[in-house]
């Protein structure tokens, strides 16, 4: 299957290209380059990659495709919450167009990355795909809205799946910092303490950055008569837990490294617990790393690589990073390249 992935050189998409490649798709990517060379470890192999804005997408850009990954994104709640007009601008409006773009060129399957957070508070029960979307943040409530406009593009020629991660973790070559886990056990490597800033009560689904990439692989090839505008809950229910039980998972992985719970930000509206058996169920899909599996991974990368505390602040966190390229020209104020 030939797979056009755009954000191809973000955190989950350089993950995402060699599973695919493994399962014997032919990749190209699509990806404007903000992150591309925010890289921890050896340079990854990227595919083939036309450095476009999401935004400016043309259908002979997606002529030829089998199937469209779509991860690209202002991809987390600070950043929404700091630009909610661009965010729906980028997240919502230019998604829609792409899928819309996507269905004129003949693709036939477009998988959407959405995300477990579209649930906001849910309460103690786990949330199945077909519970209500009380999104509480700019980023959520643009994934509710695309889901929604693309799945009314679905027709027998056009397939849209929509995968709703939980947090991700883990990894990647591409590394991000601004995520729970890898923050923890960035901070507890780079400070030599856990610092929790909420009061740690809010559960969190969490899922590895690898196993992310091999749902969307399951989703891919899986019967257009099973996934047919359909939503999956990505993750498990091992890795469903309160913040301070990931902070207590940190402690027992890096050594000399106590927990500070400030509840300076209070609690997170940001609570829930999801059921994620129809994934299990209609794609055989299984979530194989734990978060003591991926915070043991994240203490052995950022010490073998020497991770620095500027880096990690900077390079690794999305909303600092966009604020660099601001700053030195690089992108207005649109976040477009400046010629």
């Amino acid at each position: 299957m030939r797979v056009l992935v755009t954000g191809n050189q973000g955190y989950l998409g350089t993950v995402m290209v060699p599973a695919l490649r493994k399962h014997g798709h032919e990749v190209a990517g699509l990806d404007i380059g903000y992150f591309a060379d925010c890289v921890l470890g050896s340079a990854p192999a990227d595919p083939p990659t036309l450095r476009t804005d999401i935004r400016d997408v043309t259908v002979g850009n997606l002529t030829g495709f089998d199937a469209v990954i779509h991860l690209a994104a202002l991809s987390n709640d600070p950043l929404g919450a700091l630009a909610p007009r661009l965010t729906h601008r980028i997240n919502h409006h230019a998604s829609v167009r792409l899928a819309r773009l996507a269905k004129a060129a003949g693709v036939r399957r477009f998988l959407y990355a959405s995300t477990c957070s579209v649930y906001g508070a849910s309460g103690e029960d786990p949330v199945t795909e077909d519970a209500p979307m009380r999104p509480v943040t700019a980023y959520a409530d643009s994934k509710v809205r695309v889901e929604d406009d693309v799945a009314a593009l679905a027709d027998s020629d056009f397939t849209p799946v929509f995968l709703r991660n939980a947090t991700a973790f883990g990894y990647s070559p591409r590394l991000r910092a601004d995520i729970v886990l890898n923050n923890l056990v960035g901070c507890a490597v780079l400070c030599g303490v856990i610092r929790v800033v909420s009061d740690g009560t809010a559960w969190r689904p969490l899922v590895h950055a690898t196993d992310i990439a091999d749902a969307f692989a399951a989703s891919l090839t899986a019967p257009s008569s099973v996934v047919h505008c359909r939503a999956y809950n990505i993750g498990s229910a091992s890795n469903t837990v309160p913040v301070a039980e990931i902070a207590r998972t940190v402690a027992g992985v890096v050594p000399g490294s106590p927990i500070l719970v400030t509840g300076e930000t209070g609690t997170d509206p940001r609570s829930y617990r999801v059921d994620f058996s129809r994934a299990e169920r209609e794609l055989g899909f299984r979530a194989q790393w734990g978060i003591a599996d991926g915070a043991a991974e994240l203490f052995h990368r950022y010490t073998a690589h020497a991770i620095t505390t500027g880096d990690f602040s900077e390079r690794y966190t999305r909303l600092a990073r966009l604020r660099a390229l601001r700053r030195s020209g690089v992108i207005d104020s649109e976040l477009r390249r400046v010629p």
